[in-house]
């Protein structure tokens, strides 16, 4: 059996978004664990992944917190997902909640520990606003780009695109799915993603170059669209700086995925079925030289700003250790709280 891996949830511009409802919607048993300690819940997941990889595919949930941790794991063979309240409210409809401290030995909270987490969402929270402030510079810089765009040349390479892509494929459902995720985030260990993991097993590969604001995420929504009109399922890959832009769109029934494929996340083709498509032919000739200056000043304050908010979010982790080192849990404790995930299930 094979194990996929994605974000549910992203450090943003507009702060911490979750997708979860959209990759769960038609699962019929949630469990929620509900803990402070991420270390608890992660040592929980990984407990269920060793018990069920074997016999069934996993979707692995991984977190925003950093490398150390994990958000849940859904077993669609089984119709059952157990997450962790980080990212599913406790109102959760229909979902049943695991509350971990009745296992383990609890410590009382001191002021020491609540300022602890005081400070760990001051970080956060200043995070975000760096990252907000970035983003305000980034949409200054693409409209440079937008002035000197020829949006009728994008339709059509668009539209060329799409059929293509779709001419021998009849629609054979009379319904699809969209999954909305992340392909990576900005974490406590800088800014990750899991790209060479998600194409890694699809013949079609398409790597979307351009500049900022020359339609890349646009020219996927517009495939992502016909591909749902189509009635194929599609994972939809929000972008982790501004998440109403799109940064991949993966469809498997076509066995294929185009990404955005520049800083922070840039790759090139490296065997057959990999290929670039570059949206720059949009653009006016001698744009970049025309504006150079400008262009450079902005690109240099979003990133210092994007810089600036990965350092925060790395502060915030600092004081996530210090809290996750007042838990302590045995791997008796662990082999109860998976006899009681079992008695729950249906």
């Amino acid at each position: 059996m094979s194990n996929q891996y994605y974000y549910v949830a992203g450090n943003t511009a507009e702060g911490f978004i979750n997708y979860l409802d959209s990759n769960i919607n038609d699962i019929k048993q949630v469990i929620i664990l509900k803990h402070s300690s991420h270390t608890l819940k992660t040592a929980v997941i990984k407990q269920l992944i060793n018990k069920y990889e074997a016999d069934f595919n996993l979707e692995i949930l991984y977190s925003t917190l950093g490398h150390k941790f994990l958000d849940g794991v859904i077993i669609r063979g089984l119709s059952l997902a157990v997450v962790s309240d980080q990212i599913s409210p406790l109102e959760t409809s229909g979902a049943i909640e695991v509350d971990l401290s009745l296992f383990i030995n609890e410590k009382s909270v001191t002021d020491d520990l609540l300022e602890i987490n005081n400070q760990y969402h001051r970080y956060t929270q200043a995070s975000y606003d760096n990252f907000a402030t970035g983003l305000k510079i980034h949409d200054d810089l693409e409209e440079i780009y937008i002035n000197e765009m020829d949006f009728e040349k994008a339709d059509q390479i668009a539209k060329r695109f799409i059929t293509n892509l779709l001419k021998d494929s009849p629609q054979n459902k009379e319904r699809s799915h969209t999954y909305h995720r992340l392909f990576g985030t900005n974490t406590q260990d800088g800014v990750v993603n899991i790209v060479p993991h998600l194409k890694e097993n699809l013949s079609h590969v398409y790597f979307i170059k351009g500049r900022a604001g020359t339609g890349k995420s646009t020219f996927m929504k517009k495939i992502a669209k016909a591909c749902e009109d189509h009635c194929f399922d599609v994972e939809l890959y929000h972008c982790s700086f501004d998440p109403n832009s799109i940064d991949m769109v993966l469809v498997r029934e076509l066995d294929f995925c185009m990404f955005d494929s520049t800083d922070p996340h840039e790759f090139f083709p490296e065997r057959e079925g990999e290929s670039i498509i570059d949206l720059y032919e949009t653009v006016s000739s001698g744009t970049d030289e025309k504006y150079a200056e400008e262009i450079n000043r902005l690109h240099s304050a979003y990133k210092l700003y994007m810089k600036k908010g990965v350092q925060e979010l790395k502060k915030a982790g600092d004081n996530l250790e210090l809290l996750e080192k007042e838990y302590a849990f045995t791997e008796n404790d662990l082999q109860d709280i998976m006899n009681d995930i079992a008695r729950k299930l249906i």
